[in-house]
């Protein structure tokens, strides 16, 4: 319990971004790592020297320098999407986690600034690299670029998400479950190709089309 207890308050002091450059899957896993003596106080790159402080007043812990295998501390930064070349893939908004970019599949798909946190995780996944990073803080670094308003916004998103990918989780089970129990495979005993195919065949057929335009 105790420790638990020390989690949260670790967790409060984060900035919520969900980058996962500490190596945790999210700022909770790092605080909780943190808690139990797994992880140091100094590799959070987003909170940058002023995180680290904050780390070390609520753990009782020794202020370090920031390591540099996680990253260097900089302006925050917002992502922007070349809606010229989106194809609609929906993979960049399957990977933010805050729920910052809207579209739908084989649409053009757009950043809301306000809620973007900068954790990069949407570019290494786009296909066509239709997307870059934008200075939103200019010369600010670590928590003179981001507020414990956002950052308290950025964990509410975070976790409603996080609900909502349960939720749709359960449900997709609960009807594969149903169909499961009453479909039978069609005359031949070939069953049709399964969603992911479909969704792979959608996105290989996007790329063609974004290749052709850039040769042309």
């Amino acid at each position: 319990m105790q420790e638990a207890g020390l989690a949260a308050r670790i967790e409060a002091v984060l900035p919520q971004t969900q980058c996962t450059r500490c190596g945790y899957p999210d700022c909770a896993a790092y605080a909780q790592a943190i808690a139990a003596g797994e992880a140091g106080i100094n590799q959070c790159p987003p909170g940058g020297t002023q995180g680290i402080a904050r780390l070390a007043a609520v753990t009782g812990l020794a202020v370090q320098a920031l390591d540099p295998r996680y990253g260097v501390e900089g302006p925050r930064s917002v992502v922007l999407i070349d809606e010229d070349w989106c194809i609609g893939c929906t993979l960049c908004i399957k990977a933010c986690p805050a729920d910052a970019i809207v579209g739908a599949n084989k649409l053009m798909h757009t950043v809301l600034p306000e809620h973007c946190t900068g954790c990069e995780l949407c570019i290494p996944v786009c296909p066509v690299d239709c997307m870059a990073l934008v200075n939103a803080s200019g010369t600010a670094t670590g928590w003179d670029a981001w507020s414990p308003a956002q950052a308290r916004r950025a964990q509410e998103r975070y976790r409603q998400r996080q609900e909502r990918l349960a939720r749709e989780a359960q449900d997709g089970q609960t009807r594969l479950t149903a169909a499961q129990a009453t479909a039978s495979p069609p005359a031949g005993g070939t069953p049709p190709p399964p969603p992911a195919a479909d969704k792979q065949a959608a996105i290989a057929a996007a790329l063609a089309r974004a290749r052709a335009r850039r040769a042309g």
